[in-house]
């Protein structure tokens, strides 16, 4: 990194090192030169990798995708590690410690598992990696109830799990099961599965409509009869919602952002919805929880309204502006974030370290990208803060950012190239990337509102044409 000041020097590689502490090793190398481990699993000492000390409800936002881009041949070890768990536990983990834990909600190592292989970092057992994550979406550990899917049999049946069912958090795990689902459809497709079982996949992708409350805007908990929780109110904490409430969790729809925007009447009032995150005042409901966690305290002393960047659920919210075509507003945002939220004294950092996710956060948006949809190649642009970034791959081809006029006014992005081509596209891909060569842009101190405004500039996941045979399944119906 070069460009910058002290203070953000300090920033950017505190939050460099912490990004790589974790998931730990948990093997050892034998007297003849293999790779073995002690399995938490099952107490055996077996060949192969296993890491441990991490929680996916938190890492797999972009943590690991992070691991994807800068350093996959160890996150390719850390694969092998997760085949390991499934053989000898039957279950891929959500959070290790060093065994399953029972702590957070989702299924969340299908996105681990499907970023990486859709990023070129391929275990070799490809039939245990699908028959693992296959059997996850229909099981749960029959002790840590965070491991696998709780509540999957409503899920399955109804398309989300009810909130009068006394399945805590019942809202966030349905989110975050479609888009899990959705992780475990690229794959299908990709290996060529039956069309029935991709389609099915692909149909419980769309889920996440099942809560939309179009009197709200927002996400919201729903009963097993169909009719939505009420009372209700967005702001708060846990109940239908995992460590925040409806205004962080309505923006968990990762993979098809287009779908989210349609349900809430385009783009202006998407757009609309976003600022208002930041324009509610920072009040919150803490009943669930009976106190005022530290994640609710930490919302109200960032006082940016109800964005609570100290805990995972929003973390990516800012970049879906990009979405909405008016991607100024993710810049003049993430540098706020970046900028007061962390810095090098001693109360410089927001929140949980929670595995090094929020350091990646701050990694990644420093650099100026952000993979807002891991199981995708696309990282969605923001905004650099340093004037010149250089990334050394491990294929040894090198990756320079220049953005000389970087500073504290210019904070806009007014064009970009390329490797000397015009650049107006809001995402950059994982393989153009890894090419190598020189991302020019030009900084200026004013929203370039014209950048953005062209369909095919959008970052876009979840295609019209891939929802297609979802769509004339529902027809046949």
């Amino acid at each position: 990194m070069e460009g910058g000041n002290l203070d953000q020097y300090h920033t950017f590689y505190s939050c460099l090192y912490r990004s790589l502490l974790f998931p730990r090793k948990f093997y050892e190398i034998d007297a003849n030169g293999n790779v073995v481990h002690y399995s938490p699993y099952n107490g055996e000492v077996l060949p192969g990798y296993m890491f441990t000390d991490t929680g996916f409800w938190d890492t797999f936002r972009c943590l690991f995708p992070f691991l994807n881009l800068m350093f996959p041949s160890i996150n390719l070890e850390m694969q092998e590690g997760l085949i390991n768990t499934y053989k000898e536990s039957g279950f891929f983990p959500e959070w290790a410690s060093p065994g399953h834990r029972a702590c957070m909600v989702g299924n969340n190592s299908a996105s681990i598992l499907v970023d990486a292989y859709m990023k070129g970092v391929k275990v070799e057992d490809l039939k245990t990696l699908y028959k693992g994550l296959i059997h996850g979406t229909k099981h749960v550990h029959p002790e840590i109830s965070s491991t696998g899917r709780l509540g999957h049999e409503y899920y399955n049946k109804l398309g989300y799990v009810p909130y009068d069912v006394k399945i805590n958090e019942s809202a966030a795990r349905t989110l975050e099961y479609a888009y899990n689902d959705w992780c475990i459809w690229k794959l299908a497709k990709d290996l060529g599965r039956p069309k029935k079982e991709v389609d099915l996949l692909a149909k419980r992708a769309m889920n996440y409509k099942n809560l939309f409350n179009p009197e709200s805007n927002l996400m919201r908990g729903k009963n097993q009869d169909g009719t939505f929780q009420s009372p209700f109110s967005p702001l708060k904490w846990g109940d239908a919602f995992t460590e925040g409430n409806s205004w962080h969790y309505t923006w968990s729809v990762f993979h098809d952002p287009q779908g989210l925007i349609d349900l809430m009447g385009g783009r202006e009032m998407f757009i609309t919805m976003m600022d208002s995150v930041f324009a509610v005042p920072p009040l919150f409901d803490d009943s669930y929880y009976g106190q005022v966690i530290h994640e609710i305290r930490e919302m109200t002393v960032m006082n940016m309204g109800n964005y609570a960047h100290g805990n995972q659920p929003i973390q990516h919210m800012i970049y879906m502006y990009n979405y909405g075509g008016e991607p100024w507003k993710a810049q003049y945002w993430l540098r706020d974030v970046m900028n007061r939220m962390y810095t090098p004294g001693p109360d410089g950092y927001c929140g949980d370290e929670d595995n090094g996710q929020t350091s990646a956060w701050y990694v990644f948006s420093a650099l100026g990208f952000y993979p807002v949809c891991p199981g995708t190649d696309q990282y969605v642009m923001g905004v650099p803060l340093f004037k010149k970034a250089t990334l050394h791959f491990e294929n040894g081809n090198s990756l320079v950012i220049n953005a000389p006029q970087n500073s504290k006014k210019n904070i806009y992005i007014d064009s970009m190239t390329f490797n000397g081509q015009e650049y107006t596209k809001t995402y950059l891909q994982h393989a153009d990337l890894h090419q190598g060569g020189v991302i020019e842009i030009r900084m200026t101190d004013k929203p370039n509102t014209s950048r953005g405004v062209n369909a095919e500039d959008f970052p876009y996941s979840f295609s019209v044409n891939d929802k297609a045979s979802v769509v004339s399944d529902k027809k046949k119906k």
